[in-house]
């Protein structure tokens, strides 16, 4: 009961200022939004998406996590991608994005493609919603239909991007409050972590893991000890020494989309304490049961990743629909 009273008083804490609406509500996105006004939208996604895969895995991870991004403010309306500019404070510059989320010359470079094909007709959101699905597709993570028909929003949250996406030493409960003010479950956010399959992490996101209780979680295994001494030599004690030195989030198959940061979990060696706290936290007793049904059952995971994903990507910008547009430069407002 104590437990459930403090779940409850920090989601009250973190319910967001800015209103979303999920599909089947107010503004339904479809499967074939795009059918008569450009019809090969997902064709052409998925072969530059192929080709973007192929010169380096890790886009995949990149687009995934640049969608992530976009969704959690103001909904999934390709406000992350705006530049700022002297009339528009933008989000790359929050703390969660700056000098970490990549991937917005990959979008460019999609949209110049598509908008020389069906010039002011695909959104950048939807661009950005379809690519991070083929993206997981190509690592081989699971597919799923992805509904269409966003709206590009004409504004930006630097506030929302610094307080609405957790963080890497953020408290597990504070996060569940994080996911639970979009409209996602426990299994949803356990799920959608999952992407962290094919993640990499900056020194700085995860000093405080190494240099605190990864030996007390990982029970001093000499497995873990060589891969725990592994990172301390790219990733120093001291504050500013190797802060942009990346490792992979999962060590064991880092370029394949499948279970394995699940059993990374088991064993104690999450890398961020964000993730491992789903496991080892004493808050975790739902997230902890979640884990483990993961590192059992891949087909759980991907049939529920697939099904957050959706859910994820129908977190709406209610004012884009209402005063919205199709970006022809993702970068900026159209003029």
């Amino acid at each position: 009961m104590k437990l459930l009273l403090v779940f409850l008083m920090v989601h009250t804490i973190f319910i967001p200022c800015f209103s979303f609406d999920l599909l089947g509500k107010d503004h339904p996105l479809t499967l074939d939004y795009y059918k008569s006004t450009c019809p090969t939208v997902f064709d052409v996604i998925k072969k530059e998406m192929e080709c973007i895969v192929k010169e380096d895995p890790r886009n995949a991870a990149i687009l995934i996590r640049l969608h992530f991004h976009d969704c959690f403010v103001q909904g999934c309306d390709g406000s992350v991608l705006l530049d700022e500019t002297e009339s528009l404070k933008g989000e790359k510059k929050a703390s969660p994005n700056i000098n970490s989320l990549k991937g917005y010359k990959i979008v460019d470079r999609i949209k110049n493609i598509i908008e020389s094909e069906c010039p002011g007709v695909v959104s950048c959101a939807d661009l950005l919603t379809i690519s991070a699905r083929d993206a997981t597709v190509l690592v081989g993570g699971p597919y799923w239909d992805v509904p269409v028909g966003r709206k590009d929003s004409k504004s930006a949250s630097y506030a929302l991007a610094t307080t609405n996406l957790p963080t890497p030493e953020e408290a597990l409960i504070s996060i569940i409050a994080k996911f639970y003010a979009q409209g996602l479950s426990v299994e949803d956010m356990v799920a959608l972590i999952g992407a962290h399959t094919i993640g990499m992490a900056q020194c700085r996101n995860f000093r405080s893991r190494i240099y605190g209780d990864f030996q007390l979680t990982s029970a001093l295994n000499p497995i873990s000890e060589t891969y725990l001494s592994s990172l301390k030599k790219m990733c120093p004690s001291n504050s500013g020494e190797g802060d942009t030195n990346v490792t992979a989030i999962d060590n064991v198959t880092p370029n394949l989309f499948d279970n394995s940061i699940y059993h990374t979990l088991l064993r104690g060696e999450g890398l961020l304490n964000s993730d491992q706290a789903m496991y080892t936290s004493m808050f975790g007793i739902q997230t902890r049961r979640i884990v483990s049904k993961y590192a059992e059952d891949p087909l759980a995971f991907f049939e529920q990743f697939s099904k957050s994903m959706v859910k994820m990507g129908n977190i709406l910008n209610s004012e884009s629909f209402a005063d919205g547009e199709v970006r022809r430069n993702c970068r900026f407002v159209n003029t």
